[in-house]
């Protein structure tokens, strides 16, 4: 009898889980002698997972923490022996450059939507007009009912307004996905923000209402859970250790090597062969841990459902990481950082940055006495620009642009720019469906699809869907 084998296509965070999990997950004892096998096209592991030394300390060049209330990160950290190097956020909030005006965004807000008119009273540069938006949506709130599932901007203009959708809270919601509000899926992306909408009344007491609901159910844990944590060594840390553990465990692990071709072969000992330039592996298993058009690309010939997944495209972003003389820089007072609203003018053009991260702020591992380290990221899904300019002009643009932000003259001491050609994938209106689809697709192939492509973009989200695929890979050998 042949033994049983996997093929991992993609070695980003959700791949490594897959093998992490067919492995033997946390117990580490696999029931079968299976071979697994992880190619990956890049030099490295871990995607936009990964860690540098600048400015004296090890920083992310990808996400710098993760939401901590969900359990799949932490989990797995401390399961790889990292549970000493979590650490909480040390700070929370951020501030609105609206207008040409800094302030603080309210409390209460969820995902960037505010939960009463009353509460944007801070923001001076907001106009009378969005404010009253606001308190119409609280005493004479408009009638709407999203037919099937409709865009995020549709649900906030139609109940809010353009400019409290686009100057309030699209930052926040845009920021997260790099996407638009008028293209993201409210289901896919904003679920709460569906719900608020199908019932009648007022859309902030209604996602108020939806977001204690949650705090109420979430109040089971324990109390000292920050909403988001990191880890002393950065996040990347988790692709080191979980690399570090697999090669353990005797799974195959190979760089440079981009799967050209997945193939049926029904006369041969396994029903898969993938092919790289170099290599033959053939598989009982094929998990896709690619970006959406690349898993469409191999395997979209074996079902129309599985070639719409060429329609899920991704977001080039980048981030500008700086260390300023800590005396030279004044930050406000509150919150890890500053948003940022689309077409915000800049000159005779528009800002690139959409959002600042105060970095030795938000982490305590990243302190140091003489100066302070600043983010900026820039890209959005209609926004290419900085793709056009060189390491050193956006390096001065963004400078330029962060001295009007936090009205100051500093120069930086040091800057790194890292950037994402395929960063953020987009679940525009649709992407359930088109997702259920595919993985159904998929499965009836003896298929399993995993990645940020399906099921959220965030590090717990990708962790999850990583090792329940290796699990769904793992009970399709028992067929």
């Amino acid at each position: 009898m042949s033994r049983p084998s996997v093929v991992i296509i993609g070695g980003g965070i959700s791949g490594l889980c897959a093998a992490y999990e067919l492995s033997g997950g946390a117990d580490g004892t696999p029931s079968d002698g299976r071979h697994i096998e992880v190619l990956e096209a890049g030099p490295r592991f871990g995607g936009s997972l990964a860690t540098t030394t600048f400015a004296g300390r090890t920083i992310d060049l990808g996400a710098d923490g993760f939401l901590s209330r969900r359990p799949e990160a932490l989990a797995l950290a401390r399961d790889l022996g990292l549970g000493d190097t979590i650490e909480a956020v040390a700070a929370s909030g951020a501030s609105l450059f609206l207008n040409g005006t800094l302030d603080r965004l309210p409390d209460g807000m969820v995902l960037g939507v505010p939960t009463s008119a009353k509460s944007l009273k801070g923001l001076r540069g907001l106009s009378r007009s969005a404010r009253f938006q606001a308190w119409r949506d609280e005493h004479w709130p408009r009638s709407y009912t999203p037919a099937g599932d409709v865009s995020i901007g549709e649900i906030l203009r139609a109940k809010l307004g353009g400019t409290l959708a686009y100057e309030v809270i699209e930052p926040m919601i845009g920021g997260i996905q790099a996407g638009r509000i008028d293209e993201l899926s409210a289901t896919a992306v904003f679920p709460g923000l569906m719900e608020a909408a199908r019932r009648k009344g007022s859309l902030m007491k209604n996602i108020k209402a939806t977001a204690a609901a949650t705090a109420v159910s979430a109040a089971t844990r324990p109390s000292e859970v920050p909403v988001f944590s990191s880890l002393t060594g950065g996040v990347g840390s988790l692709v080191d250790a979980l690399v570090t553990t697999l090669r353990q465990r005797g799974v195959t692990l190979r760089t440079n090597a981009a799967a050209t071709l997945v193939k049926r072969t029904p006369t041969g000992s396994y029903p898969w062969q993938v092919d790289t330039t170099t290599t033959t592996s053939e598989a009982d298993v094929v998990i896709l841990a690619t970006p959406a058009s690349v898993t469409a690309a191999l395997i979209g010939a074996h079902h129309d459902a599985l070639q719409r997944l060429a329609a899920i495209t991704n977001v080039a972003t980048a981030m500008v990481t700086m260390s300023f003389p800590k005396d030279d820089l004044r930050l406000p007072p509150h919150g890890t950082g500053v948003l940022v609203p689309l077409g915000s003018p800049f000159g005779d053009d528009f800002y690139l940055t959409t959002a600042l991260t105060f970095l030795d702020r938000k982490w305590p591992h990243l302190r140091r006495d003489d100066d302070v380290l600043v983010r900026v990221h820039v890209g959005r899904s209609d926004d290419r620009r900085f793709a056009a300019l060189d390491d050193a002009t956006l390096v001065d643009r963004v400078v330029a642009e962060l001295r009007q932000i936090l009205s100051t003259s500093a120069t930086p001491l040091d800057s790194l720019v890292q950037r994402w050609p395929a960063g953020l994938p987009q679940y525009y209106v649709g992407h359930d469906v088109v997702v259920a689809n595919a993985k159904k697709a998929a499965a009836e192939l003896g298929v399993v699809l995993v990645g940020n492509a399906y099921d959220g973009v965030g590090i717990p989200a990708s962790i999850g869907i990583g090792r329940r695929g290796g699990q769904a890979a793992a009970d399709l050998l028992t067929r």
